[in-house]
């Protein structure tokens, strides 16, 4: 598979193309977008062929269950990340984002405490506080390039209110794959604070060699009954348009609640996205996950090797996720001065290090799913834009 053709992606509904101009004041026409967690390049063709074979057959009324998009998503849990999935468990949402205000909705109240490991994926914080929940910021520690936990000052702020913890493995942005010994204890932390677990671990697939992902319902068995795990085929494969989710959920208690829930909503999934999902979770998907893999590889290694020479600047070592989180403090520039330098000099929208919550003052995150001639185009701009540190 060549991931490399360039695809014009402007004009076509984009988020990540067409909002750049209104969002971050660079325009489509000579900027990159290296923002909003998509690609930039066509899906699997075993997921194509699933659209082009539902359009043929040319009629798209009522969809009833879904027992081989079920059946699929077990298969892949099972052969991809080695967790015995019972189909049971898995419900299904409109993508990650509406699982995560499912959760809040369902299992928290207005004025509760919902705990976040930052700096973390922006729209945790975004929809604690669109569900009149409060977010409660527990920092990782930045030892030397990685982040870490210290569980003791996360205990220090909790006042007693908290119900909940959105937890991000492998985590966003910074790429980091929690270790078993990490997983279990922050499950651990949980049940001391009777605080249910739910695991966005919508990046799982994205692993680069050398490296393993463990599901935390495998590291942490003990801690299934409080447990909620976010899955989705929308960053794997490009797809999140289609905006589909699972919930997987092995406690029958917490499983017949967020049911409940969707049946009062009437949310059933649509039957193209179905489609797509079930062709995607497939011996045929598999391999070319690892062919994108390889291809984000050679990407992650031109971006590093360019951003690493620049003086002051250092792109964390990732483990997973296409999502390069640098480091600008050793430039000794304020947030607003790197900004400007990347928006005005580059040209280049990136997603901004604070709002990821208090840890990403001094950072930016760079998405690498595109092209390969976009990466070479980033790194050039960039020692443009900062070339008076050479």
């Amino acid at each position: 598979m060549n991931f490399d053709p360039i695809i014009d992606r402007r004009g076509t509904n984009s988020a990540k193309w067409d909002k750049m101009q209104d969002l971050f004041g660079v325009s489509p026409d000579d900027g990159l977008a290296m923002w909003t967690a998509d690609s930039d390049y066509p899906t699997a063709p075993c997921v194509i062929d699933a659209v082009k074979r539902a359009a043929d057959h040319g009629v798209f009324g009522y969809s009833w269950e879904h027992p081989d998009y079920l059946n699929a998503v077990a298969w892949w849990m099972k052969n991809r990340h080695g967790w015995d999935v019972d189909p049971d468990w898995v419900l299904t949402s409109q993508g990650l984002g509406n699982a995560i205000a499912l959760c809040l909705d369902v299992w928290t109240d207005p004025g509760d405490g919902v705990v976040i490991f930052t700096p973390v994926y922006h729209e945790f914080a975004v929809k604690i506080g669109k569900n009149g929940r409060r977010v409660v910021e527990c920092p990782l520690a930045l030892n030397g390039d990685r982040y870490e936990l210290d569980l003791d000052d996360a205990q220090s702020r909790l006042t007693g209110d908290e119900k909940m913890i959105l937890w991000c493995s492998p985590q966003n942005p910074s790429g980091r794959i929690w270790s078993d010994d990490e997983l279990r204890a922050v499950t651990e932390f949980a049940q001391r604070n009777d605080l249910l677990l739910v695991s966005d671990e919508i990046h799982h697939d994205l692993i680069y060699p050398g490296n393993i992902f463990r599901p935390t319902a495998l590291a942490a068995p003990d801690g299934l009954a409080r447990l909620v795990t976010l899955t989705a085929a929308s960053k794997t494969f490009n797809i999140a348009g289609q905006r589909t989710g699972n919930m997987i959920i092995p406690d029958p208690d917490l499983r017949a609640a967020m049911r409940k829930r969707l049946n009062t909503l009437d949310y059933g999934p649509g039957m193209i996205a179905v489609a797509m999902i079930t062709a995607a979770y497939s011996p045929d998907g598999a391999v070319w996950v690892d062919q994108q893999m390889q291809h984000l590889a050679r990407n992650k290694a031109v971006f590093d090797e360019g951003i690493n020479s620049i003086p002051g600047l250092s792109s964390m070592p990732l483990q997973a996720t296409y999502l390069a989180w640098v480091d600008f403090s050793a430039t000794g520039m304020s947030h607003d001065e790197v900004t400007a330098r990347i928006r005005d000099d580059a040209r280049i929208a990136v997603s901004p290090g604070p709002s990821f919550g208090t840890g990403g003052d001094g950072f930016q995150r760079f998405n690498l799913a595109t092209q390969g001639a976009r990466i070479e185009e980033a790194v050039a701009r960039m020692k443009h834009a900062f070339g008076d540190l050479q």
